[in-house]
């Protein structure tokens, strides 16, 4: 299966996550606030992310999605080889591709087994029912490319710009730095974004949606956000307000917000410092 070609235009980054375990509140997600944080460090962002189970038809119509957009999406989870690891299977079903037992994959999985019972006084037997079952964590969709596994070398996979992980940190995290550096580096530090907001302590979001519109109307390369709080120690109920966007848009729709708000009679508090990415 051939890559698709590299991205012409900044492409969107999005996050699956998949698992029972998720949904059923058994393990809490550690995996959005991680790739948020890495996608930060390199001037990127998270646009979307989608959490699934373990049913294979859930996540192969997922993939379907996702594979079709072109975006660039980190799937955690499910790339294991017991019944409820259904990520691989889903993913040659959504690509239209037979399962094969990767070579590249083959060889690191034969040799952390050797390895392993080296390290433990025992024959490695390539052959054994085991062995041959380990190995089903080396079989990829048709066309696959490994993405290698720094904690133990069973590695992930890549199907174009869709990355295949599993659901331990320790693994997925050093993964997924891997896969940004190694494809998409041309893209870091390129977004020009800023975003100013300020605490507004005594309005509502109707009194506020109309000022809002009209700004974004104004400045099509900015986009306006509201966050209220029902409670905070030292603001009490309050709505974060702010700008973000193209930074010369934000920093004059930002000046006209200041401006709209105090003509609105709204108590401000502090002014968030901008967040250039």
């Amino acid at each position: 299966m051939p890559s698709p070609p590299p991205h012409v235009t900044l492409p969107r980054f999005g996050l699956l996550l998949v698992g029972d375990e998720l949904l059923s509140g058994r393990r809490s997600d550690q995996h959005l606030p991680k790739t948020i944080e890495l996608l930060a460090a390199r001037g990127l962002t998270l646009s979307y992310v989608h959490m699934v189970g373990d049913a294979r038809a859930d996540i192969a119509a997922q993939l379907r999605q996702v594979l079709a957009s072109g975006d660039v999406v980190f799937s955690c989870g499910g790339i294991g080889a017991t019944p409820d690891d259904q990520t691989r299977q889903a993913a040659a079903e959504a690509l239209g591709v037979p399962l094969v037992l990767q070579p590249q994959a083959k060889v690191l999985i034969d040799q952390r087994f050797a390895e392993l019972a080296e390290q433990k006084g025992i024959s490695f037997e390539p052959e054994s029912a085991d062995h041959q079952q380990r190995l089903q964590m080396g079989v990829f969709p048709q066309g696959a490319q490994i993405v290698p596994n720094p904690y133990n070398r069973i590695p992930g996979f890549s199907v174009g710009h869709v990355h295949f992980f599993p659901g331990f940190p320790a693994m997925a995290w050093p993964m997924m730095e891997w896969v940004l550096d190694t494809y998409y580096a041309f893209w870091f530090d390129q977004r020009a974004w800023a975003e100013n907001a300020v605490v507004v302590k005594n309005a509502s979001e109707a009194m506020l949606t109309p000022m809002m519109e009209a700004l974004e109307a104004r400045y099509p390369g900015i986009r306006v956000f509201s966050l209220p709080t029902l409670q905070h120690p030292v603001h009490g109920p309050h709505i974060d307000l702010g700008v973000k966007g193209d930074p010369a848009q934000v920093t004059q729709a930002f000046a006209e917000m200041m401006a709209g708000l105090r003509s609105l009679g709204c108590e401000l508090g502090p002014v968030q410092h901008p967040a250039a990415l």
